[in-house]
């Protein structure tokens, strides 16, 4: 890539009221829109053909993207046998030699409802409050296509000098992208040659400066089913005698993890975290001090007069952000073979199976380790109980390439015109698959991976919210990084 800069600059201050403009008039409306529909990932609704969710937002993203005639933009929704649809747009260059092409990225399929929410929210009911969008989706993330285009259409108003520009939006993101790569594949020739990947479905530190996400977390999933009976027994009577599938089921996972630490026992789920790595998360951690853990929704309780909060793993912010960012850790995401409590009568449960799942540091191969938890839980089960782990899904970390000059210099300059101070540099604990592929199949690509996902925002989880006023100036400084993209 040459170091050659277009010609003309974007002017931030106009670009801002107008990206705000359009948010206010346009955007927010669409995204209640979105918000109201139920579009989940296949994942979590296999009969999403049939419930048409997915087609719905799919069609409405497109008609609005078409309605803003953005000039030169070509748009197809694009459909592969058996697969969810994405959508590919297209915007030429605006020199003719130019010959490097910036790939937009997002989604609009969603995570199930969970429970929880605040008594006036609802996952399906959107609400505007204090600047915040409240629903499910919104945030994570389909404001992506929307502030994609308007970022465009901004370069175009002011005729600013841009690169080729695609948009991939794919609708199985939630449900590992299991869907992406035969599209990316059948579209590799219409791609090009990707010198910038800017995907907006992550997160930010803080709701001050623009933050570009510097690694993901890997992800490995699976159903661990612990069988002791043939059919529930009174306890009375076997109790003792009868090994209790629960116990089981922590014998089992005690050789994943140690309950005491929350540490994962297999050596090969650690990795060395890189010197640039810590040094940015060194910088993070002095920015953003006790909010890495003070974000959280912490349960609390009245101890004698006083208010006790539940405490995290670590407290020392450093220690924070490589321990959601660089190391391995067990959840459990779903349960089965337990009644409810107003139905947990005097019977010994058959069964227990536990939903886990792993996020693995970005340099470990979760296909992997995803076999090597297979192997760990089966082998020589207690009591030679049936005891089977079914993989559902694996999907390696990533650890963005070095930074290069031009685009650490483009960051600087639209996080300091848009928020006032530099650019943050943070890992996120999730996982985007794409980021691996596009590595993989751009290895010379810069990678402006961001997002509005900021405390408390609640990806997910109930009452998530898309910031707004951060959402704004985030596209707005998309606008300007394209703009310094060299030709």
């Amino acid at each position: 890539m040459t170091a050659r800069l277009p010609t003309a600059a974007l002017d931030t201050a106009l670009a801002l009221e107008r990206v705000s403009r359009k948010w206010d008039e346009d955007i927010v409306q669409q995204l209640t829109d979105y918000i109201r529909i139920p579009a989940k990932s296949p994942g979590f609704a296999p009969d999403w053909r049939e419930l048409g969710h997915i087609e719905t937002v799919v069609r409405n993203a497109a008609e609005w993207v078409e309605a803003q005639k953005v000039e030169g933009l070509q748009l197809e929704v694009v459909r592969l046998p058996g697969r969810t649809p994405v959508l590919f747009f297209e915007v030429a260059a605006t020199q003719a030699q130019a010959t490097q092409t910036v790939l937009m990225y997002g989604h609009l399929d969603k995570q199930p409802e969970f429970e929880g929410w605040r008594a006036d929210l609802g996952p399906w009911t959107p609400k505007y409050e204090d600047g915040r969008l409240y629903g499910r989706g919104g945030a994570d993330d389909g404001y992506a296509i929307y502030a994609s285009i308007a970022a465009v259409q901004e370069l175009k108003r002011q005729g600013v000098p841009h690169p080729r520009i695609v948009g991939l939006v794919e609708t199985c993101e939630e449900s590992g992208s299991g869907d992406l790569l035969p599209y990316i594949d059948a579209l590799r020739t219409r791609l090009g040659d990707v010198a910038l990947v800017i995907c907006l479905d992550s997160g930010a530190g803080n709701y001050d400066q623009l933050w570009l996400t510097t690694s993901l977390r890997g992800m490995a999933s699976g159903t661990l089913r612990v069988e002791i009976l043939t059919e529930g027994v009174h306890s009375g009577d076997s109790s003792g005698l009868v090994p209790s599938s629960f116990r089981i089921m922590r014998m089992v996972l005690d050789r994943l993890e140690d309950s005491a630490t929350g540490r994962l026992l297999p050596a090969s789920f650690h990795c060395q975290v890189p010197a640039d790595r810590l040094a940015q998360a060194r910088a993070t951690a002095a920015i953003l001090g006790d909010e890495v853990y003070k974000r959280f929704p912490w349960a609390h309780h009245d101890c004698g007069g006083s208010t006790l909060f539940a405490l995290p793993t670590t407290a020392d912010p450093l220690q924070a952000l490589i321990k959601r960012t660089w190391e391995p850790t067990l959840s459990v995401t779903g349960a089965e073979g337990f009644p409810a409590l107003r139905d947990a009568g005097n019977v010994l449960r058959p069964y227990t199976a536990f939903k886990l799942s792993l996020r693995l540091p970005p340099l470990v191969d979760a296909a992997a380790a995803l076999q090597q938890v297979k192997t760990l839980l089966e082998d020589n089960a207690p009591y030679q109980a049936r005891v089977t782990f079914a993989p559902d899904g694996a999907a390696s970390g990533w650890n963005a390439p070095p930074i290069t000059p031009w685009f650490e210099q483009a960051l600087n300059a639209a996080s300091q015109a848009h928020f006032g101070a530099p650019c943050g540099y943070i890992g996120q604990g999730g996982t985007i698959p794409l980021m691996n592929m596009l590595s993989q199949g751009f290895p010379k690509a810069q990678m402006m991976v961001c997002g509005v996902l900021g405390p408390k925002s609640n990806a997910h989880g109930p009452n998530e919210f898309l910031h707004v006023p951060y959402a704004k100036r985030l596209t707005a400084a998309v606008a300007q990084v394209i703009a310094a993209m060299p030709g």
